[in-house]
């Protein structure tokens, strides 16, 4: 009983991880469609301690759980996938400090055409990490797997950004330097989704203990 309830507090923590890495992915594209600077610093300054330190405490807790309970079968499984998911999280939160810093800089310039093609890349993308957690709270492989098709969109909308981008970049000399700001951001956005797809690749091995690494194909 005690190790099942030490089970639901590393899950709670890690959906309180989550949730605010969900956040900062929200407001550094708000700030960026918006031209809030203010959401853009709360990214940068207040919210990436939080994240640090949340990484930290995370990892803390699974350590000490390994070396207390020597745990087995899926409850080991279950603290080694919040770890790799801790370590996953901490990189997204990274990538939304990028996407962050650099709208801070596009915002004083003005505005390119593709910001819708942002805003769409980065629906996408939150909703695989907002269902990444969702199949990670109720151990639901079907959404997980979801996540994994979806990867190939984001992959798609990210290609469409940069050849769009490009020819703009060709055909105006003064458009380069917020191409190169933007091409970046999409780029961010593209790893999160990627690290989404661990996340819910992560999932699929927690619950069924299968590896479905470089086998997508049967999914």
């Amino acid at each position: 009983m005690l190790e099942e309830e030490k089970i639901i507090n590393l899950k709670r923590e890690l959906i309180e991880y989550a949730t605010l890495v969900e956040g900062m992915i929200e407001k550094s594209i708000k700030g960026l469609l918006r031209k809030e600077k203010a959401l853009l610093i709360e990214v940068i300054e207040t919210d990436e301690p939080k994240a640090n330190d949340l990484e930290i405490k995370l990892d803390e807790m699974c350590t000490i759980m390994v070396a207390q309970y020597q745990p087995k079968a899926k409850v080991l499984r279950t603290i080694l996938m919040i770890l790799k998911i801790n370590n996953d999280l901490e990189r997204m939160a990274d990538h939304s400090v990028n996407i962050a810093e650099r709208s801070l800089l596009l915002i004083e310039r003005p505005q390119l055409k593709l910001l819708d093609d942002i805003q769409k890349l980065a629906e996408v993308t939150k909703s695989m990490l907002s269902d990444s957690i969702n199949s990670f709270v109720n151990e639901d492989v079907k959404l997980a797997k979801e996540v994994c098709e979806r990867d190939n969109v984001v992959d798609e909308s990210r290609d469409k950004i940069t050849m769009r981008l490009i020819d703009i970049m060709c055909s105006d000399c003064s458009t380069i330097e917020p191409s190169l700001h933007l091409l970046i951001i999409a780029r961010n956005l593209e790893r999160i989704a990627d690290l989404s797809t661990n996340f819910a690749e992560d999932v699929i091995f927690m619950v069924k203990g299968k590896v479905i690494k470089h086998q997508r194909e049967e999914l």
